[in-house]
């Protein structure tokens, strides 16, 4: 497992990031994503530790506070070794106040997080998107007031637009408050979007990227094609999410199962190695249901794809050219040169585990300009 610095803080997060979104569904849409019980939740939670990864995500909503609970069990002891995340934003209760990002609804949300987590404190506490109806600065000042007060130590956002993170940095820096050191957004080969206007922002802010359903759902997992809709029970066919292009993401699974045949591993394992070859990727969240997905995930940190195998699916995942991008290509004078991508060392260059016995050295910062 190698470690990466998360955005422009000192702390360092394992590559892959476990995401408990699977654990404790018992109905609705949660029995559709994943019910994983607590025994099973224990084994899985002993991969994660044993691979070496570092880094647990949660949220106070799914399962209904639930996946919180199992997950803090599972962790036990290990729980002062890891980073732990959690989010806010999500209804957890029926009264109006039960949801959104008001100062009233944070404060109640962490201490309802520490509680069904066990654990005195959150590392990074994550807005779960945006809320038109509480003003940003009343937002923003009651995530500092939890990171001064200790319950929590860092606080990042998810699934918010460019200008809501711009925003809410600028306001941050005004008032000295804690800004957001990360964003947490759905990425996958089949879905660049936040490529257009996130990842330019990511790379000018030095923040970390971590990325959720790098498997479109479950859709580049190999199971399913423009001729099969895959097998009874699988997630896609249960819970159709998130929403995407199908032929675009059958085209990048028509190109990888080639490369997939060509080094022995499964189209997943392909996709998740070309997320981890993107140099502005921090972590990917991976959220297995069953041992052997979790063990296929994990292998996927020792795939590298060739030069030509990620020309290939760039190739075919290409974004298609859109105003005002193609205007400032444009208008961009020969001489000049701009960073197009910011993260603390290449792939190559993390932070490798004790196990591996690779050295502990700090990487500095790069970029990479054209």
């Amino acid at each position: 497992m190698r470690y990466r610095l998360f955005g422009r803080t000192g702390l360092f997060v394992s590559e892959l990031c476990f995401g408990s979104m699977t654990f404790g569904g018992k109905s609705g849409i949660w029995e559709k994503i994943g019910n994983t019980g607590e025994l099973e939740a224990d084994r899985l939670v002993g991969i994660a530790l044993d691979a070496g990864i570092n880094f647990f995500d949660t949220a106070d909503s799914y399962a209904d506070g639930d996946s919180e609970r199992i997950l803090g069990h599972a962790l036990g002891a290990a729980r002062k070794d890891i980073v732990l995340a959690s989010k806010v934003r999500s209804r957890v209760g029926t009264g109006p106040n039960s949801v959104g990002l008001s100062r009233a609804h944070i404060v109640a949300s962490v201490e309802g997080s520490l509680r069904r987590l066990g654990t005195d404190w959150i590392d990074l506490y994550q807005v779960h998107g945006y809320d038109a109806l509480t003003p940003l600065d009343e937002t923003l000042r009651a995530l500092d007031d939890l990171v001064r007060s200790g319950k929590v130590r860092y606080v990042g956002c998810s699934n918010l637009a460019a200008w809501h993170v711009a925003k809410a940095n600028g306001l941050a820096a005004a008032h000295d408050w804690c800004r957001f050191e990360s964003l947490q957004a759905y990425y996958a080969l089949s879905a660049r979007d936040i490529e257009r206007e996130l990842v330019p922002l990511l790379a000018d802010e030095r923040m970390a990227l971590m990325v959720w359903s790098p498997l479109a759902g479950g859709l580049l997992s190999g199971k399913y094609s423009r001729e099969q809709d895959g097998p009874a029970g699988s997630r896609r066919t249960v819970f159709d999410f998130p929403l995407g292009n199908r032929e675009r993401a059958f085209d990048c699974i028509d190109a990888m199962r080639p490369v997939a045949a060509a080094h022995g591993v499964s189209v997943a394992r392909v996709a998740l190695a070309w997320l981890l070859a993107q140099r502005h990727v921090t972590t990917v969240i991976i959220g297995a249901r069953t041992e052997a997905q979790l063990i296929d995930n994990l292998d996927a940190c020792d795939l590298t794809l060739t030069a030509d195998e990620l020309a290939t699916l760039d190739r075919v995942s290409a974004l298609p050219s859109e105003y005002p991008g193609w205007m400032i290509a444009r208008q961009a004078p020969a001489s000049t040169f701009h960073v197009t991508s910011w993260r603390p060392g290449p792939p190559a260059a993390t932070r490798n585990s004790a196990a591996s016995g690779a050295s502990w050295g700090r990487v500095p910062p790069c970029a990479t300009v054209e």
